[in-house]
Parts: C-alpha cells; structure tokens; sequence
C-alpha cells in the first residue's frame, strides 16, 4: 500500500474518532470498566473490536450462536446511541431492548425452526472507524427531528 493512503486512512480513521457519536461511544465503554485495565488505551484500541473487516467475518461460522463479546458490542452501540440523543435533547433515556446470550436447548434435543432471533448478530461490527461514526450518527441524526417534534413522547 502506498504511503499516501496509508495517511490518508489514518487521517480518516482520526476524523472518525473525533466525531461526537465515537467520543460518546468511547466515555460509555471507558463508564462501564471497573478495574482501569483500559485506563491506559487510546479510542481507537478501545474501540478496535468494533471492527470487523471481511476477512474476518469470513472467519465467523455462518450459523452459531452470538457470543457475549458480541452482544455487548452491540448493546454498547446502541446505548452510545441513546447517550448521544439524550446529550443532544438534553433528556435522559436508557435502553430498552438488552441482548442477552442464547444457549442450546441441550445436546442432542433440538426443534425444528427454532434458531437464534438474528443469524447474523454475531457478525455486529463494521469495516473502519469511518463507518462506525457515521452509521451511530445517522442514527442520531434520524431520531433527533422526531422526538424534537413530540418531546412528550420521549418523556414517556
């Protein structure tokens, strides 16, 4: 790769951690560790496991089942993306919707048509900072307008 695009994706990669929804995603993780293992890490190592190229979801079997690794990347988006409207708003919200793990029924026990609710969820990532910035803010950006609109409704 030539070093000019080289620079150029660490000037985006640097761009995109800078955005507001990142930040936010970042002050969220770094909230939620208690034992200041992470105290020392830049955004973008902390945030590296949001990253998952093709190369690696490749790697990812087609049909299993999320891991907890998984499910907490995607809880903590999505509530980045509730901090972020709420900082926004100025109101305070929280999630509604937690994904927990599911296990098999047992060895050897299974029921037809009976899989995981998202096939895909343990594949949850995207390919650079870029588009982990601008897919948490568009999400922002869609649902400010409308709780603007009905401020009462996200009271409830």
């Amino acid at each position: 790769m030539p070093e000019a695009a080289i620079c150029a994706a660490i000037n985006e990669d640097e761009a995109a951690l800078a955005t507001p929804f990142v930040k936010c995603l970042a002050r969220l993780i770094r909230a939620e560790e208690s034992y200041c293992l992470w105290e020392g890490k830049s955004d973008a190592a902390l945030l590296a496991g949001f990253i998952v190229t093709r190369k690696r979801r490749r790697a990812i079997p087609g049909m299993s089942y999320a891991d907890p690794h998984a499910l907490w990347r995607l809880d903590m988006f999505y509530s980045a993306v509730g901090l972020a409207i709420a900082e926004r708003l100025r109101l305070v919200t929280s999630p509604n919707v937690e994904a927990k793990p599911v296990r098999p029924l047992g060895a050897g026990f299974s029921m037809p048509g009976v899989g995981p609710f998202c096939p895909d969820i343990h594949r949850f990532g995207f390919e650079t900072f870029r588009q982990l910035a601008e897919a948490g803010t568009k999400l922002v950006d869609d649902a400010t307008p409308d709780t603007e609109v009905s401020p009462d409704v996200a009271l409830v």
